[in-house]
């Protein structure tokens, strides 16, 4: 038996897949002696250690959100936190549901979700981290990747997260469907209903959500692996950085 390690995150970078920039600034190796008071000769190969200082967004790159995105509460208590997340339910066995048949701009249904389940078939446990395989990720590094996905609905999410699921994650921009889609419905209707509905069920049950995941494509069934996802711990914030990383057990 070997063990094998999936990549499911996307690179932190700068682009046109994300939606707010990602700036980096770099003190290389010749520069950072000066800003230690000292000079090149003072160094091997006159290079002293790098530094960068990067300004982004918690929701740049791979991430989890955490109930305290959702709203101040959930579940009639102060919402949890990025830091306030249990570990256990970041490391948990791993369930592809394949939703690629949704048409971008649309929402998951309840009897989608039951319907990817009964074909794998799987019965779902508490605590597994189902992973919502929308195929959005092979549009990584266009502009068409915020848009061009579907979304999870109120009713897919509590589906879920009523059935003991804690982590859920998606490939594509974001959990709902795309804010497009989203803010045109409520021009057209009114009903404020239709935004970020599966984000807000967090307020009413609490769970997390992973965002721009990637490659779900390689993982060699649909159950049968370990998911890895612990966020960085971000004291108070709402989301927080996360390389998601499948552990595949091989005969």
């Amino acid at each position: 038996m070997t063990q094998r390690l999936i990549d499911l995150s996307v690179p932190t970078v700068d682009g046109p897949s994300e939606a707010t920039p990602v700036e980096v600034e770099l003190l290389d190796h010749a520069a950072a002696p000066a800003a230690l008071g000292l000079t090149p000769e003072d160094f091997p190969e006159g290079e002293s250690i790098s530094n960068e200082t990067i300004t982004l967004t918690t929701h740049t790159g791979t991430h989890m959100d955490a109930p305290l995105h959702y709203g101040l509460t959930s579940q009639g208590r102060p919402a949890a936190a990025i830091d306030d997340i249990p570990l256990e339910w970041c490391y948990a066995p791993g369930v592809r549901l394949d939703l690629r048949h949704v048409p971008p701009g649309t929402g998951i249904t309840a009897a989608d979700i039951e319907d990817a389940l009964a074909k794998i078939p799987h019965q779902l446990s508490p605590g597994e981290i189902v992973l919502i395989w929308t195929g959005a990720d092979r549009l990584w590094g266009t502009d068409a990747y915020r848009a061009e996905h579907p979304g999870m609905t109120r009713e897919s999410t509590a589906w879920l997260v009523e059935r003991g699921v804690k982590v859920i994650g998606i490939d594509s921009w974001g959990f709902d469907r795309p804010f497009g889609s989203m803010t045109g419905d409520y021009q057209e209707t009114g009903d404020n209903k239709v935004l970020w509905p599966a984000h807000l069920y967090g307020r009413e049950h609490a769970y997390c959500q992973l965002e721009k995941l990637a490659h779900l494509d390689e993982l060699p069934a649909a159950t049968g692996f370990t998911v890895s996802c612990f966020p960085v711990k971000l004291t108070g914030l709402g989301a927080g950085w996360t390389r998601v990383v499948a552990i595949v057990e091989d005969e």
